[in-house]
């Protein structure tokens, strides 16, 4: 068996390794067997999941491994992944399990785990889950029948978050707001909706009815320009878009115009500093940021500080130095003070919290960044071999960054989740953008296939 762990927990196709029932039941067990060599009693876990159909199959093999070593589980139903965090850490309970692979298709699905403070696992406990979970020859002791754990099923959890997300803005009315709700046939599907009328939203839903397939299938984060047709036919003031599992969202304007997260962030992060309430003056972000974000900050006295990409990086950076606002342009946005996560829904909170208070459509609030001209190509690949070893794409790097200079960047990566190679082109002139990206696509073709 190999690695378990990628950037954003375990992921990979459904009933195949790693995302198998077998995998469930021993990580359930891994995760049991860690609080009992700690001497620990009453430990419970918490499980949710997204709309895809495997989700049965992992919750009822996780839910065996668990309960077989001691610990009691809290099962939630579809939710979205931050409700999971949220829940964890209001409940008590030991660990969260969101059961979800994002934006992946309906075939894929994956396992992110919380601990007990409501924050994704860090690299090193993930490390030694993945150490005992694949260790052949450790023997699994079977606890006593008298010390199984049991299952309870929470009816009101959904509720217990809607009033959580209500309150991180403080119930405040959204009336007279008309927004479309890309729910993305996932997560969000039947909460979103809920929390945005009762604070008075007028609200359109679509792709809110999942069957297990559906999930992400053409809508969502990843399609935002379907809401946009909506809220042009609707005459909406806002479209909003999750992916599957609800931590990302990306939004759409008045004119059905796309606004991505580097857009939000900007005007947020501007905000906040206006309203004294931007912790040290700092926006966290990825390196695929656009350098118009990067210029705007600069123009507003703000400090920005990149991490890798991912929004676990970007969290484990604010949290050591004390930030509260940060996230990717994909739409992982993350509100410190309210959410130990990316909460696609309480981040719209925000935005339109913000349209409130100030009168002005999302147009006009994120036009205070001009947007460098950028293509991303993702491009599937049989091995992912280190980058450093390809000699046909480190010479179209060197040369592509040596054309550029300090009025671009080209940033190449293999994604954390997917067999997939990222290519990054941004520049003042969309010649240049194009040039250089079909010219590392095709060094990419020659070294791999």
């Amino acid at each position: 068996m190999g690695k378990l762990f990628g950037t954003d927990g375990i992921r990979g196709q459904a009933n195949k390794y790693p995302i198998t029932p077998e995998i469930a039941l021993r990580l359930g067990q891994t995760l049991a067997g860690r609080f009992q060599a700690a001497g620990a009693t009453g430990m419970r876990a918490l499980i949710g999941k997204d709309t895809r159909l495997s989700g049965y199959m992992l919750e009822t093999a996780l839910t065996s491994g668990l309960v077989s070593g001691g610990m009691d589980v809290y099962l939630v139903g579809p939710l979205p992944t931050p409700a999971v965090a949220h829940l964890t850490r209001s409940m008590g309970a030991d660990a969260g399990i969101m059961l979800t692979a994002s934006h992946n298709p309906f075939d894929d699905n994956g396992i992110k785990i919380f601990g007990g403070d409501g924050f994704k696992l860090d690299d090193a406990m993930e490390a030694k889950l993945e150490a005992e979970l694949l260790a052949e020859d450790v023997q699994r002791e079977h606890i006593p029948s008298d010390r199984l754990g049991k299952a309870f099923r929470i009816d009101d959890a959904s509720g217990r978050y809607i009033e959580f997300a209500k309150s991180s803005i403080g119930s405040q009315s959204l009336r007279g707001l008309k927004i479309v709700l890309d729910c993305a046939n996932g997560a969000s599907y039947s909460i979103a909706p809920t929390i945005f009328r009762e604070l008075g939203a007028e609200v359109i839903k679509i792709h809110a009815e999942p069957d297990g397939y559906n999930i992400n299938n053409g809508c969502g984060a990843l399609h935002p320009a379907t809401a946009g047709h909506a809220v042009k036919k609707h005459g909406a003031d806002l479209g909003i878009s999750f992916d599957g599992d609800a931590d990302r969202v990306i939004f759409t304007d008045a004119q059905g115009a796309v606004i991505d997260g580097d857009r939000i962030l900007a005007m947020c992060a501007i905000s906040l500093k206006e309203c004294g309430q931007l912790r040290r003056n700092t926006l966290v972000v990825t390196s695929m940021s656009n350098l118009g974000l990067h210029e705007a900050m600069r123009r507003h006295g703000i400090t920005v500080e990149i991490t890798d990409v991912g929004d676990r990086y970007v969290l484990e950076r604010m949290r050591a130095g004390g930030c509260n606002l940060g996230g990717e342009k994909s739409g992982h946005l993350i509100f410190l003070d309210y959410a130990t996560t990316g909460d696609g829904i309480i981040s719209a909170m925000q935005v339109l919290k913000l349209m409130k208070r100030t009168g002005k459509g999302v147009t006009e609030l994120a036009a205070c960044m001009e947007e460098y001209p950028q293509k991303l190509v993702s491009l599937t690949v049989k091995e992912k071999h280190p980058l450093e070893t390809l000699p046909n794409v480190q010479a179209a790097l060197k040369a592509g960054e040596a054309a550029l200079g300090a009025a671009g960047r080209i940033v190449l990566r293999y994604s954390g989740t997917e067999r997939k190679i990222r290519v990054l082109v941004e520049a003042r002139e969309q010649a240049a953008v194009n040039t250089w990206t079909e010219k590392l696509t095709a060094a990419i073709h020659q070294d791999l296939g």
